[in-house]
């Protein structure tokens, strides 16, 4: 079997203008980087705004194992196979982030058959959006340190610096820092500390912002700390928001490459659904339904942290509902969610997984279970993907098959995407459109009248199984704060580990009757939302004991190698 980049740069490309034109996308509205790259001219929102939006399809999963599951390779397959039926599909994905590129995941332009294309670009700097996020925010972060040092004009209070810097790399030793140091020419000493760069506030509004106009206003929205007397000092308040929104005006445009079977695929805004929402923009979903019959796209980790968010964040700032879900599961994952194996990334895998073990997939379904009963919640019907692996077998599939469909699936296929590209997800693809007819019952988990307390539990308890949720000293002066200026009204976004349904990640399969610590909240005021900390859910992760980046490397000729 060939390597991932060895499939990719074997693929043959079509130039990206004969991509857009599938969509109908007139080259006019195409802003070229290279061959097969392009940003979409926001002009064309003027002329598709009264287009017929094609079906809505959400690619989510169950608790994922460090390795992931598939669910970047199930949502680029699932267009392909739709495609393949007859229906003009596009996907619409996050763009990588450095961070896991190098460090414990690797790439995320999906897998073996079921890929975009060109990934070596998609997976490293891509068009620049990542790093005009990040120079945006730490613009801020400059300014803000630069108006204290130079006469603090606004009264700024030190110690209410909300705004961190960042970095869109792994390094656990840039968490917190103290900065000023070296004398009064080189500024006034205070802790610090950077966040990885897809978790900036900014990325958020790049997501969530419908047009430049009102990426210019979020952004003058965002909050950076407060004065002596107690009230918020703003990106606008600092005369900054204007130079930082300019820094955007590029990234704010969508994205449009294509996977290995050449669907057209909008690339936009960043990952890490654990910290951030982790969704692709609401810019790039308009567009590509507006163009497609079908659009299929993915919400990061399980439907506990992206799929959440997807409905209750997302959702509610575009106005779009989606017409289906799919939840994707691996049998090698509900064995792990059994609590008898253990899965390290980077380590050969436990031999036993490649075993046929009923009983160990029986004693992990209750994550399925779980992440079908939280998609529910919404009033979406849930298709569940079985991600295929070699080691499988027929009993084990059709076991979790019968079971999905005990536990609520509208039903359940085996997606073999990764081996057979857009072939191996037609029985997916045909499950897709039978769910997406029928008629919608979707609500939201909650209201945003309701106290920032009472969003909180209702997604401790209902989505992650909490018995109770429990707040530090500081969280709690943090919600009566934000009570009094007004922002209970907005949605909260959870920060907590990926790894489990809990906050700890050692707690897999269903874990129950736990109380969920929250330990402070941060105000994303330009994003729209709250942002919850949870146990010790950290916002900058670290490298693992061997990185990824070991294995990457240029050949005699060029080319990149070993990147995955």
């Amino acid at each position: 079997m060939l390597s991932d980049i060895e499939i990719a740069q074997r693929a043959k490309k079509e130039p990206i203008e004969k991509i857009a034109k599938k969509l109908k996308i007139d080259k006019g509205y195409l802003i070229p980087y290279g061959r097969y790259i392009a940003k979409i001219d926001l002009g064309i929102l003027d002329k598709i705004k009264q287009r017929h939006r094609g079906k809505y399809i959400l690619v989510t999963a169950i608790t994922p194992t460090p390795l992931g599951e598939g669910k970047t390779v199930t949502t680029i397959g699932l267009s392909m196979s739709l495609n393949k039926l007859g229906k003009l599909t596009s996907t619409c994905i996050r763009q990588p982030s450095l961070g896991p590129v190098f460090g414990i995941k690797g790439g995320a332009a999906g897998g073996g058959y079921s890929q975009v294309i060109p990934m070596e670009d998609f997976n490293l700097h891509f068009t620049g959006d990542v790093h005009a996020v990040g120079l945006a925010h730490n613009l801020a972060a400059a300014f803000l340190d630069n108006h204290i040092f130079k006469g603090n004009r606004l009264k700024i209070n030190p110690e209410t610096i909300a705004w961190r810097r960042v970095v869109d790399v792994s390094d656990r030793f840039l968490r917190n820092i103290k900065i000023g140091l070296g004398g009064r020419e080189n500024g006034i000493p205070r802790d610090s500390g950077f966040d990885i760069t897809v978790a900036s506030e900014i990325m958020a509004i790049l997501a969530l912002a419908s047009d430049l106009a009102e990426l210019r206003r979020r952004v003058g929205r965002i909050v950076l700390a407060e004065d002596k007397e107690n009230k918020p000092i703003t990106t606008e308040d600092l005369k900054v928001a204007g130079s930082m929104a300019v820094l955007l005006k590029e990234a704010i445009k969508p994205n449009l490459i294509q996977t290995l079977e050449n669907t057209p695929c909008f690339v936009h805004a960043g990952p890490f659904a654990n910290i951030a929402h982790g969704n692709s923009s609401i810019l790039s979903d308009k567009i590509a339904l507006a163009l497609s019959d079908y659009v299929v796209t993915e919400a990061g980790f399980g439907a506990d942290c992206g799929a959440e968010k997807f409905f209750d964040i997302k959702c509610r700032t575009s106005g779009l509902v989606p017409d289906a879900a799919v939840i994707v599961c691996s049998i090698r994952a509900l064995k792990a969610h059994s609590g008898r194996f253990k899965i390290v990334a980077g380590k050969p895998l436990d031999t036993c997984l490649e075993k046929e073990d009923i009983p160990a997939i029986e004693a992990g379904l209750c994550n399925l279970e779980k992440q079908i009963e939280n998609v529910s919640f919404f009033g979406v019907p849930v298709i569940v993907a079985i991600n295929r692996f070699s080691c499988d077998t027929d009993k084990e599939i059709e076991f979790v098959k019968q079971r999905a469909l005990e536990f609520g699936a509208y039903e359940a296929c085996v997606s073999e995407v990764w081996a057979k590209g857009g072939k191996g997800g037609l029985d997916l693809a045909k499950s897709v459109i039978k769910a997406a007819q029928e008629k919608n019952k979707f609500n939201f988990l909650y209201p945003l009248d309701v106290p920032i307390k009472e969003k909180i539990k209702t997604i401790a308890t209902k989505i992650y199984g909490a018995r109770d949720v429990e707040y530090s000293e500081m969280a709690e002066e943090k919600i009566k704060k934000y009570t009094q200026y007004g922002w209970d009204k907005l949605p909260c976004c959870m920060a907590k580990t990926h790894l489990s349904l809990s906050h700890d990640p050692n707690l897999k399969g269903r874990p129950q009757d736990f109380i969920l610590p929250v330990r402070d909240i941060r105000a994303s005021i330009g994003a729209g939302f709250l942002y919850p900390l949870c146990g010790t859910m950290q916002t900058m992760p670290g490298l693992p004991s061997r990185p990824v980046g070991e294995n990457i490397d240029l050949d005699e000729k060029g080319n990149v190698r070993g990147l995955s």
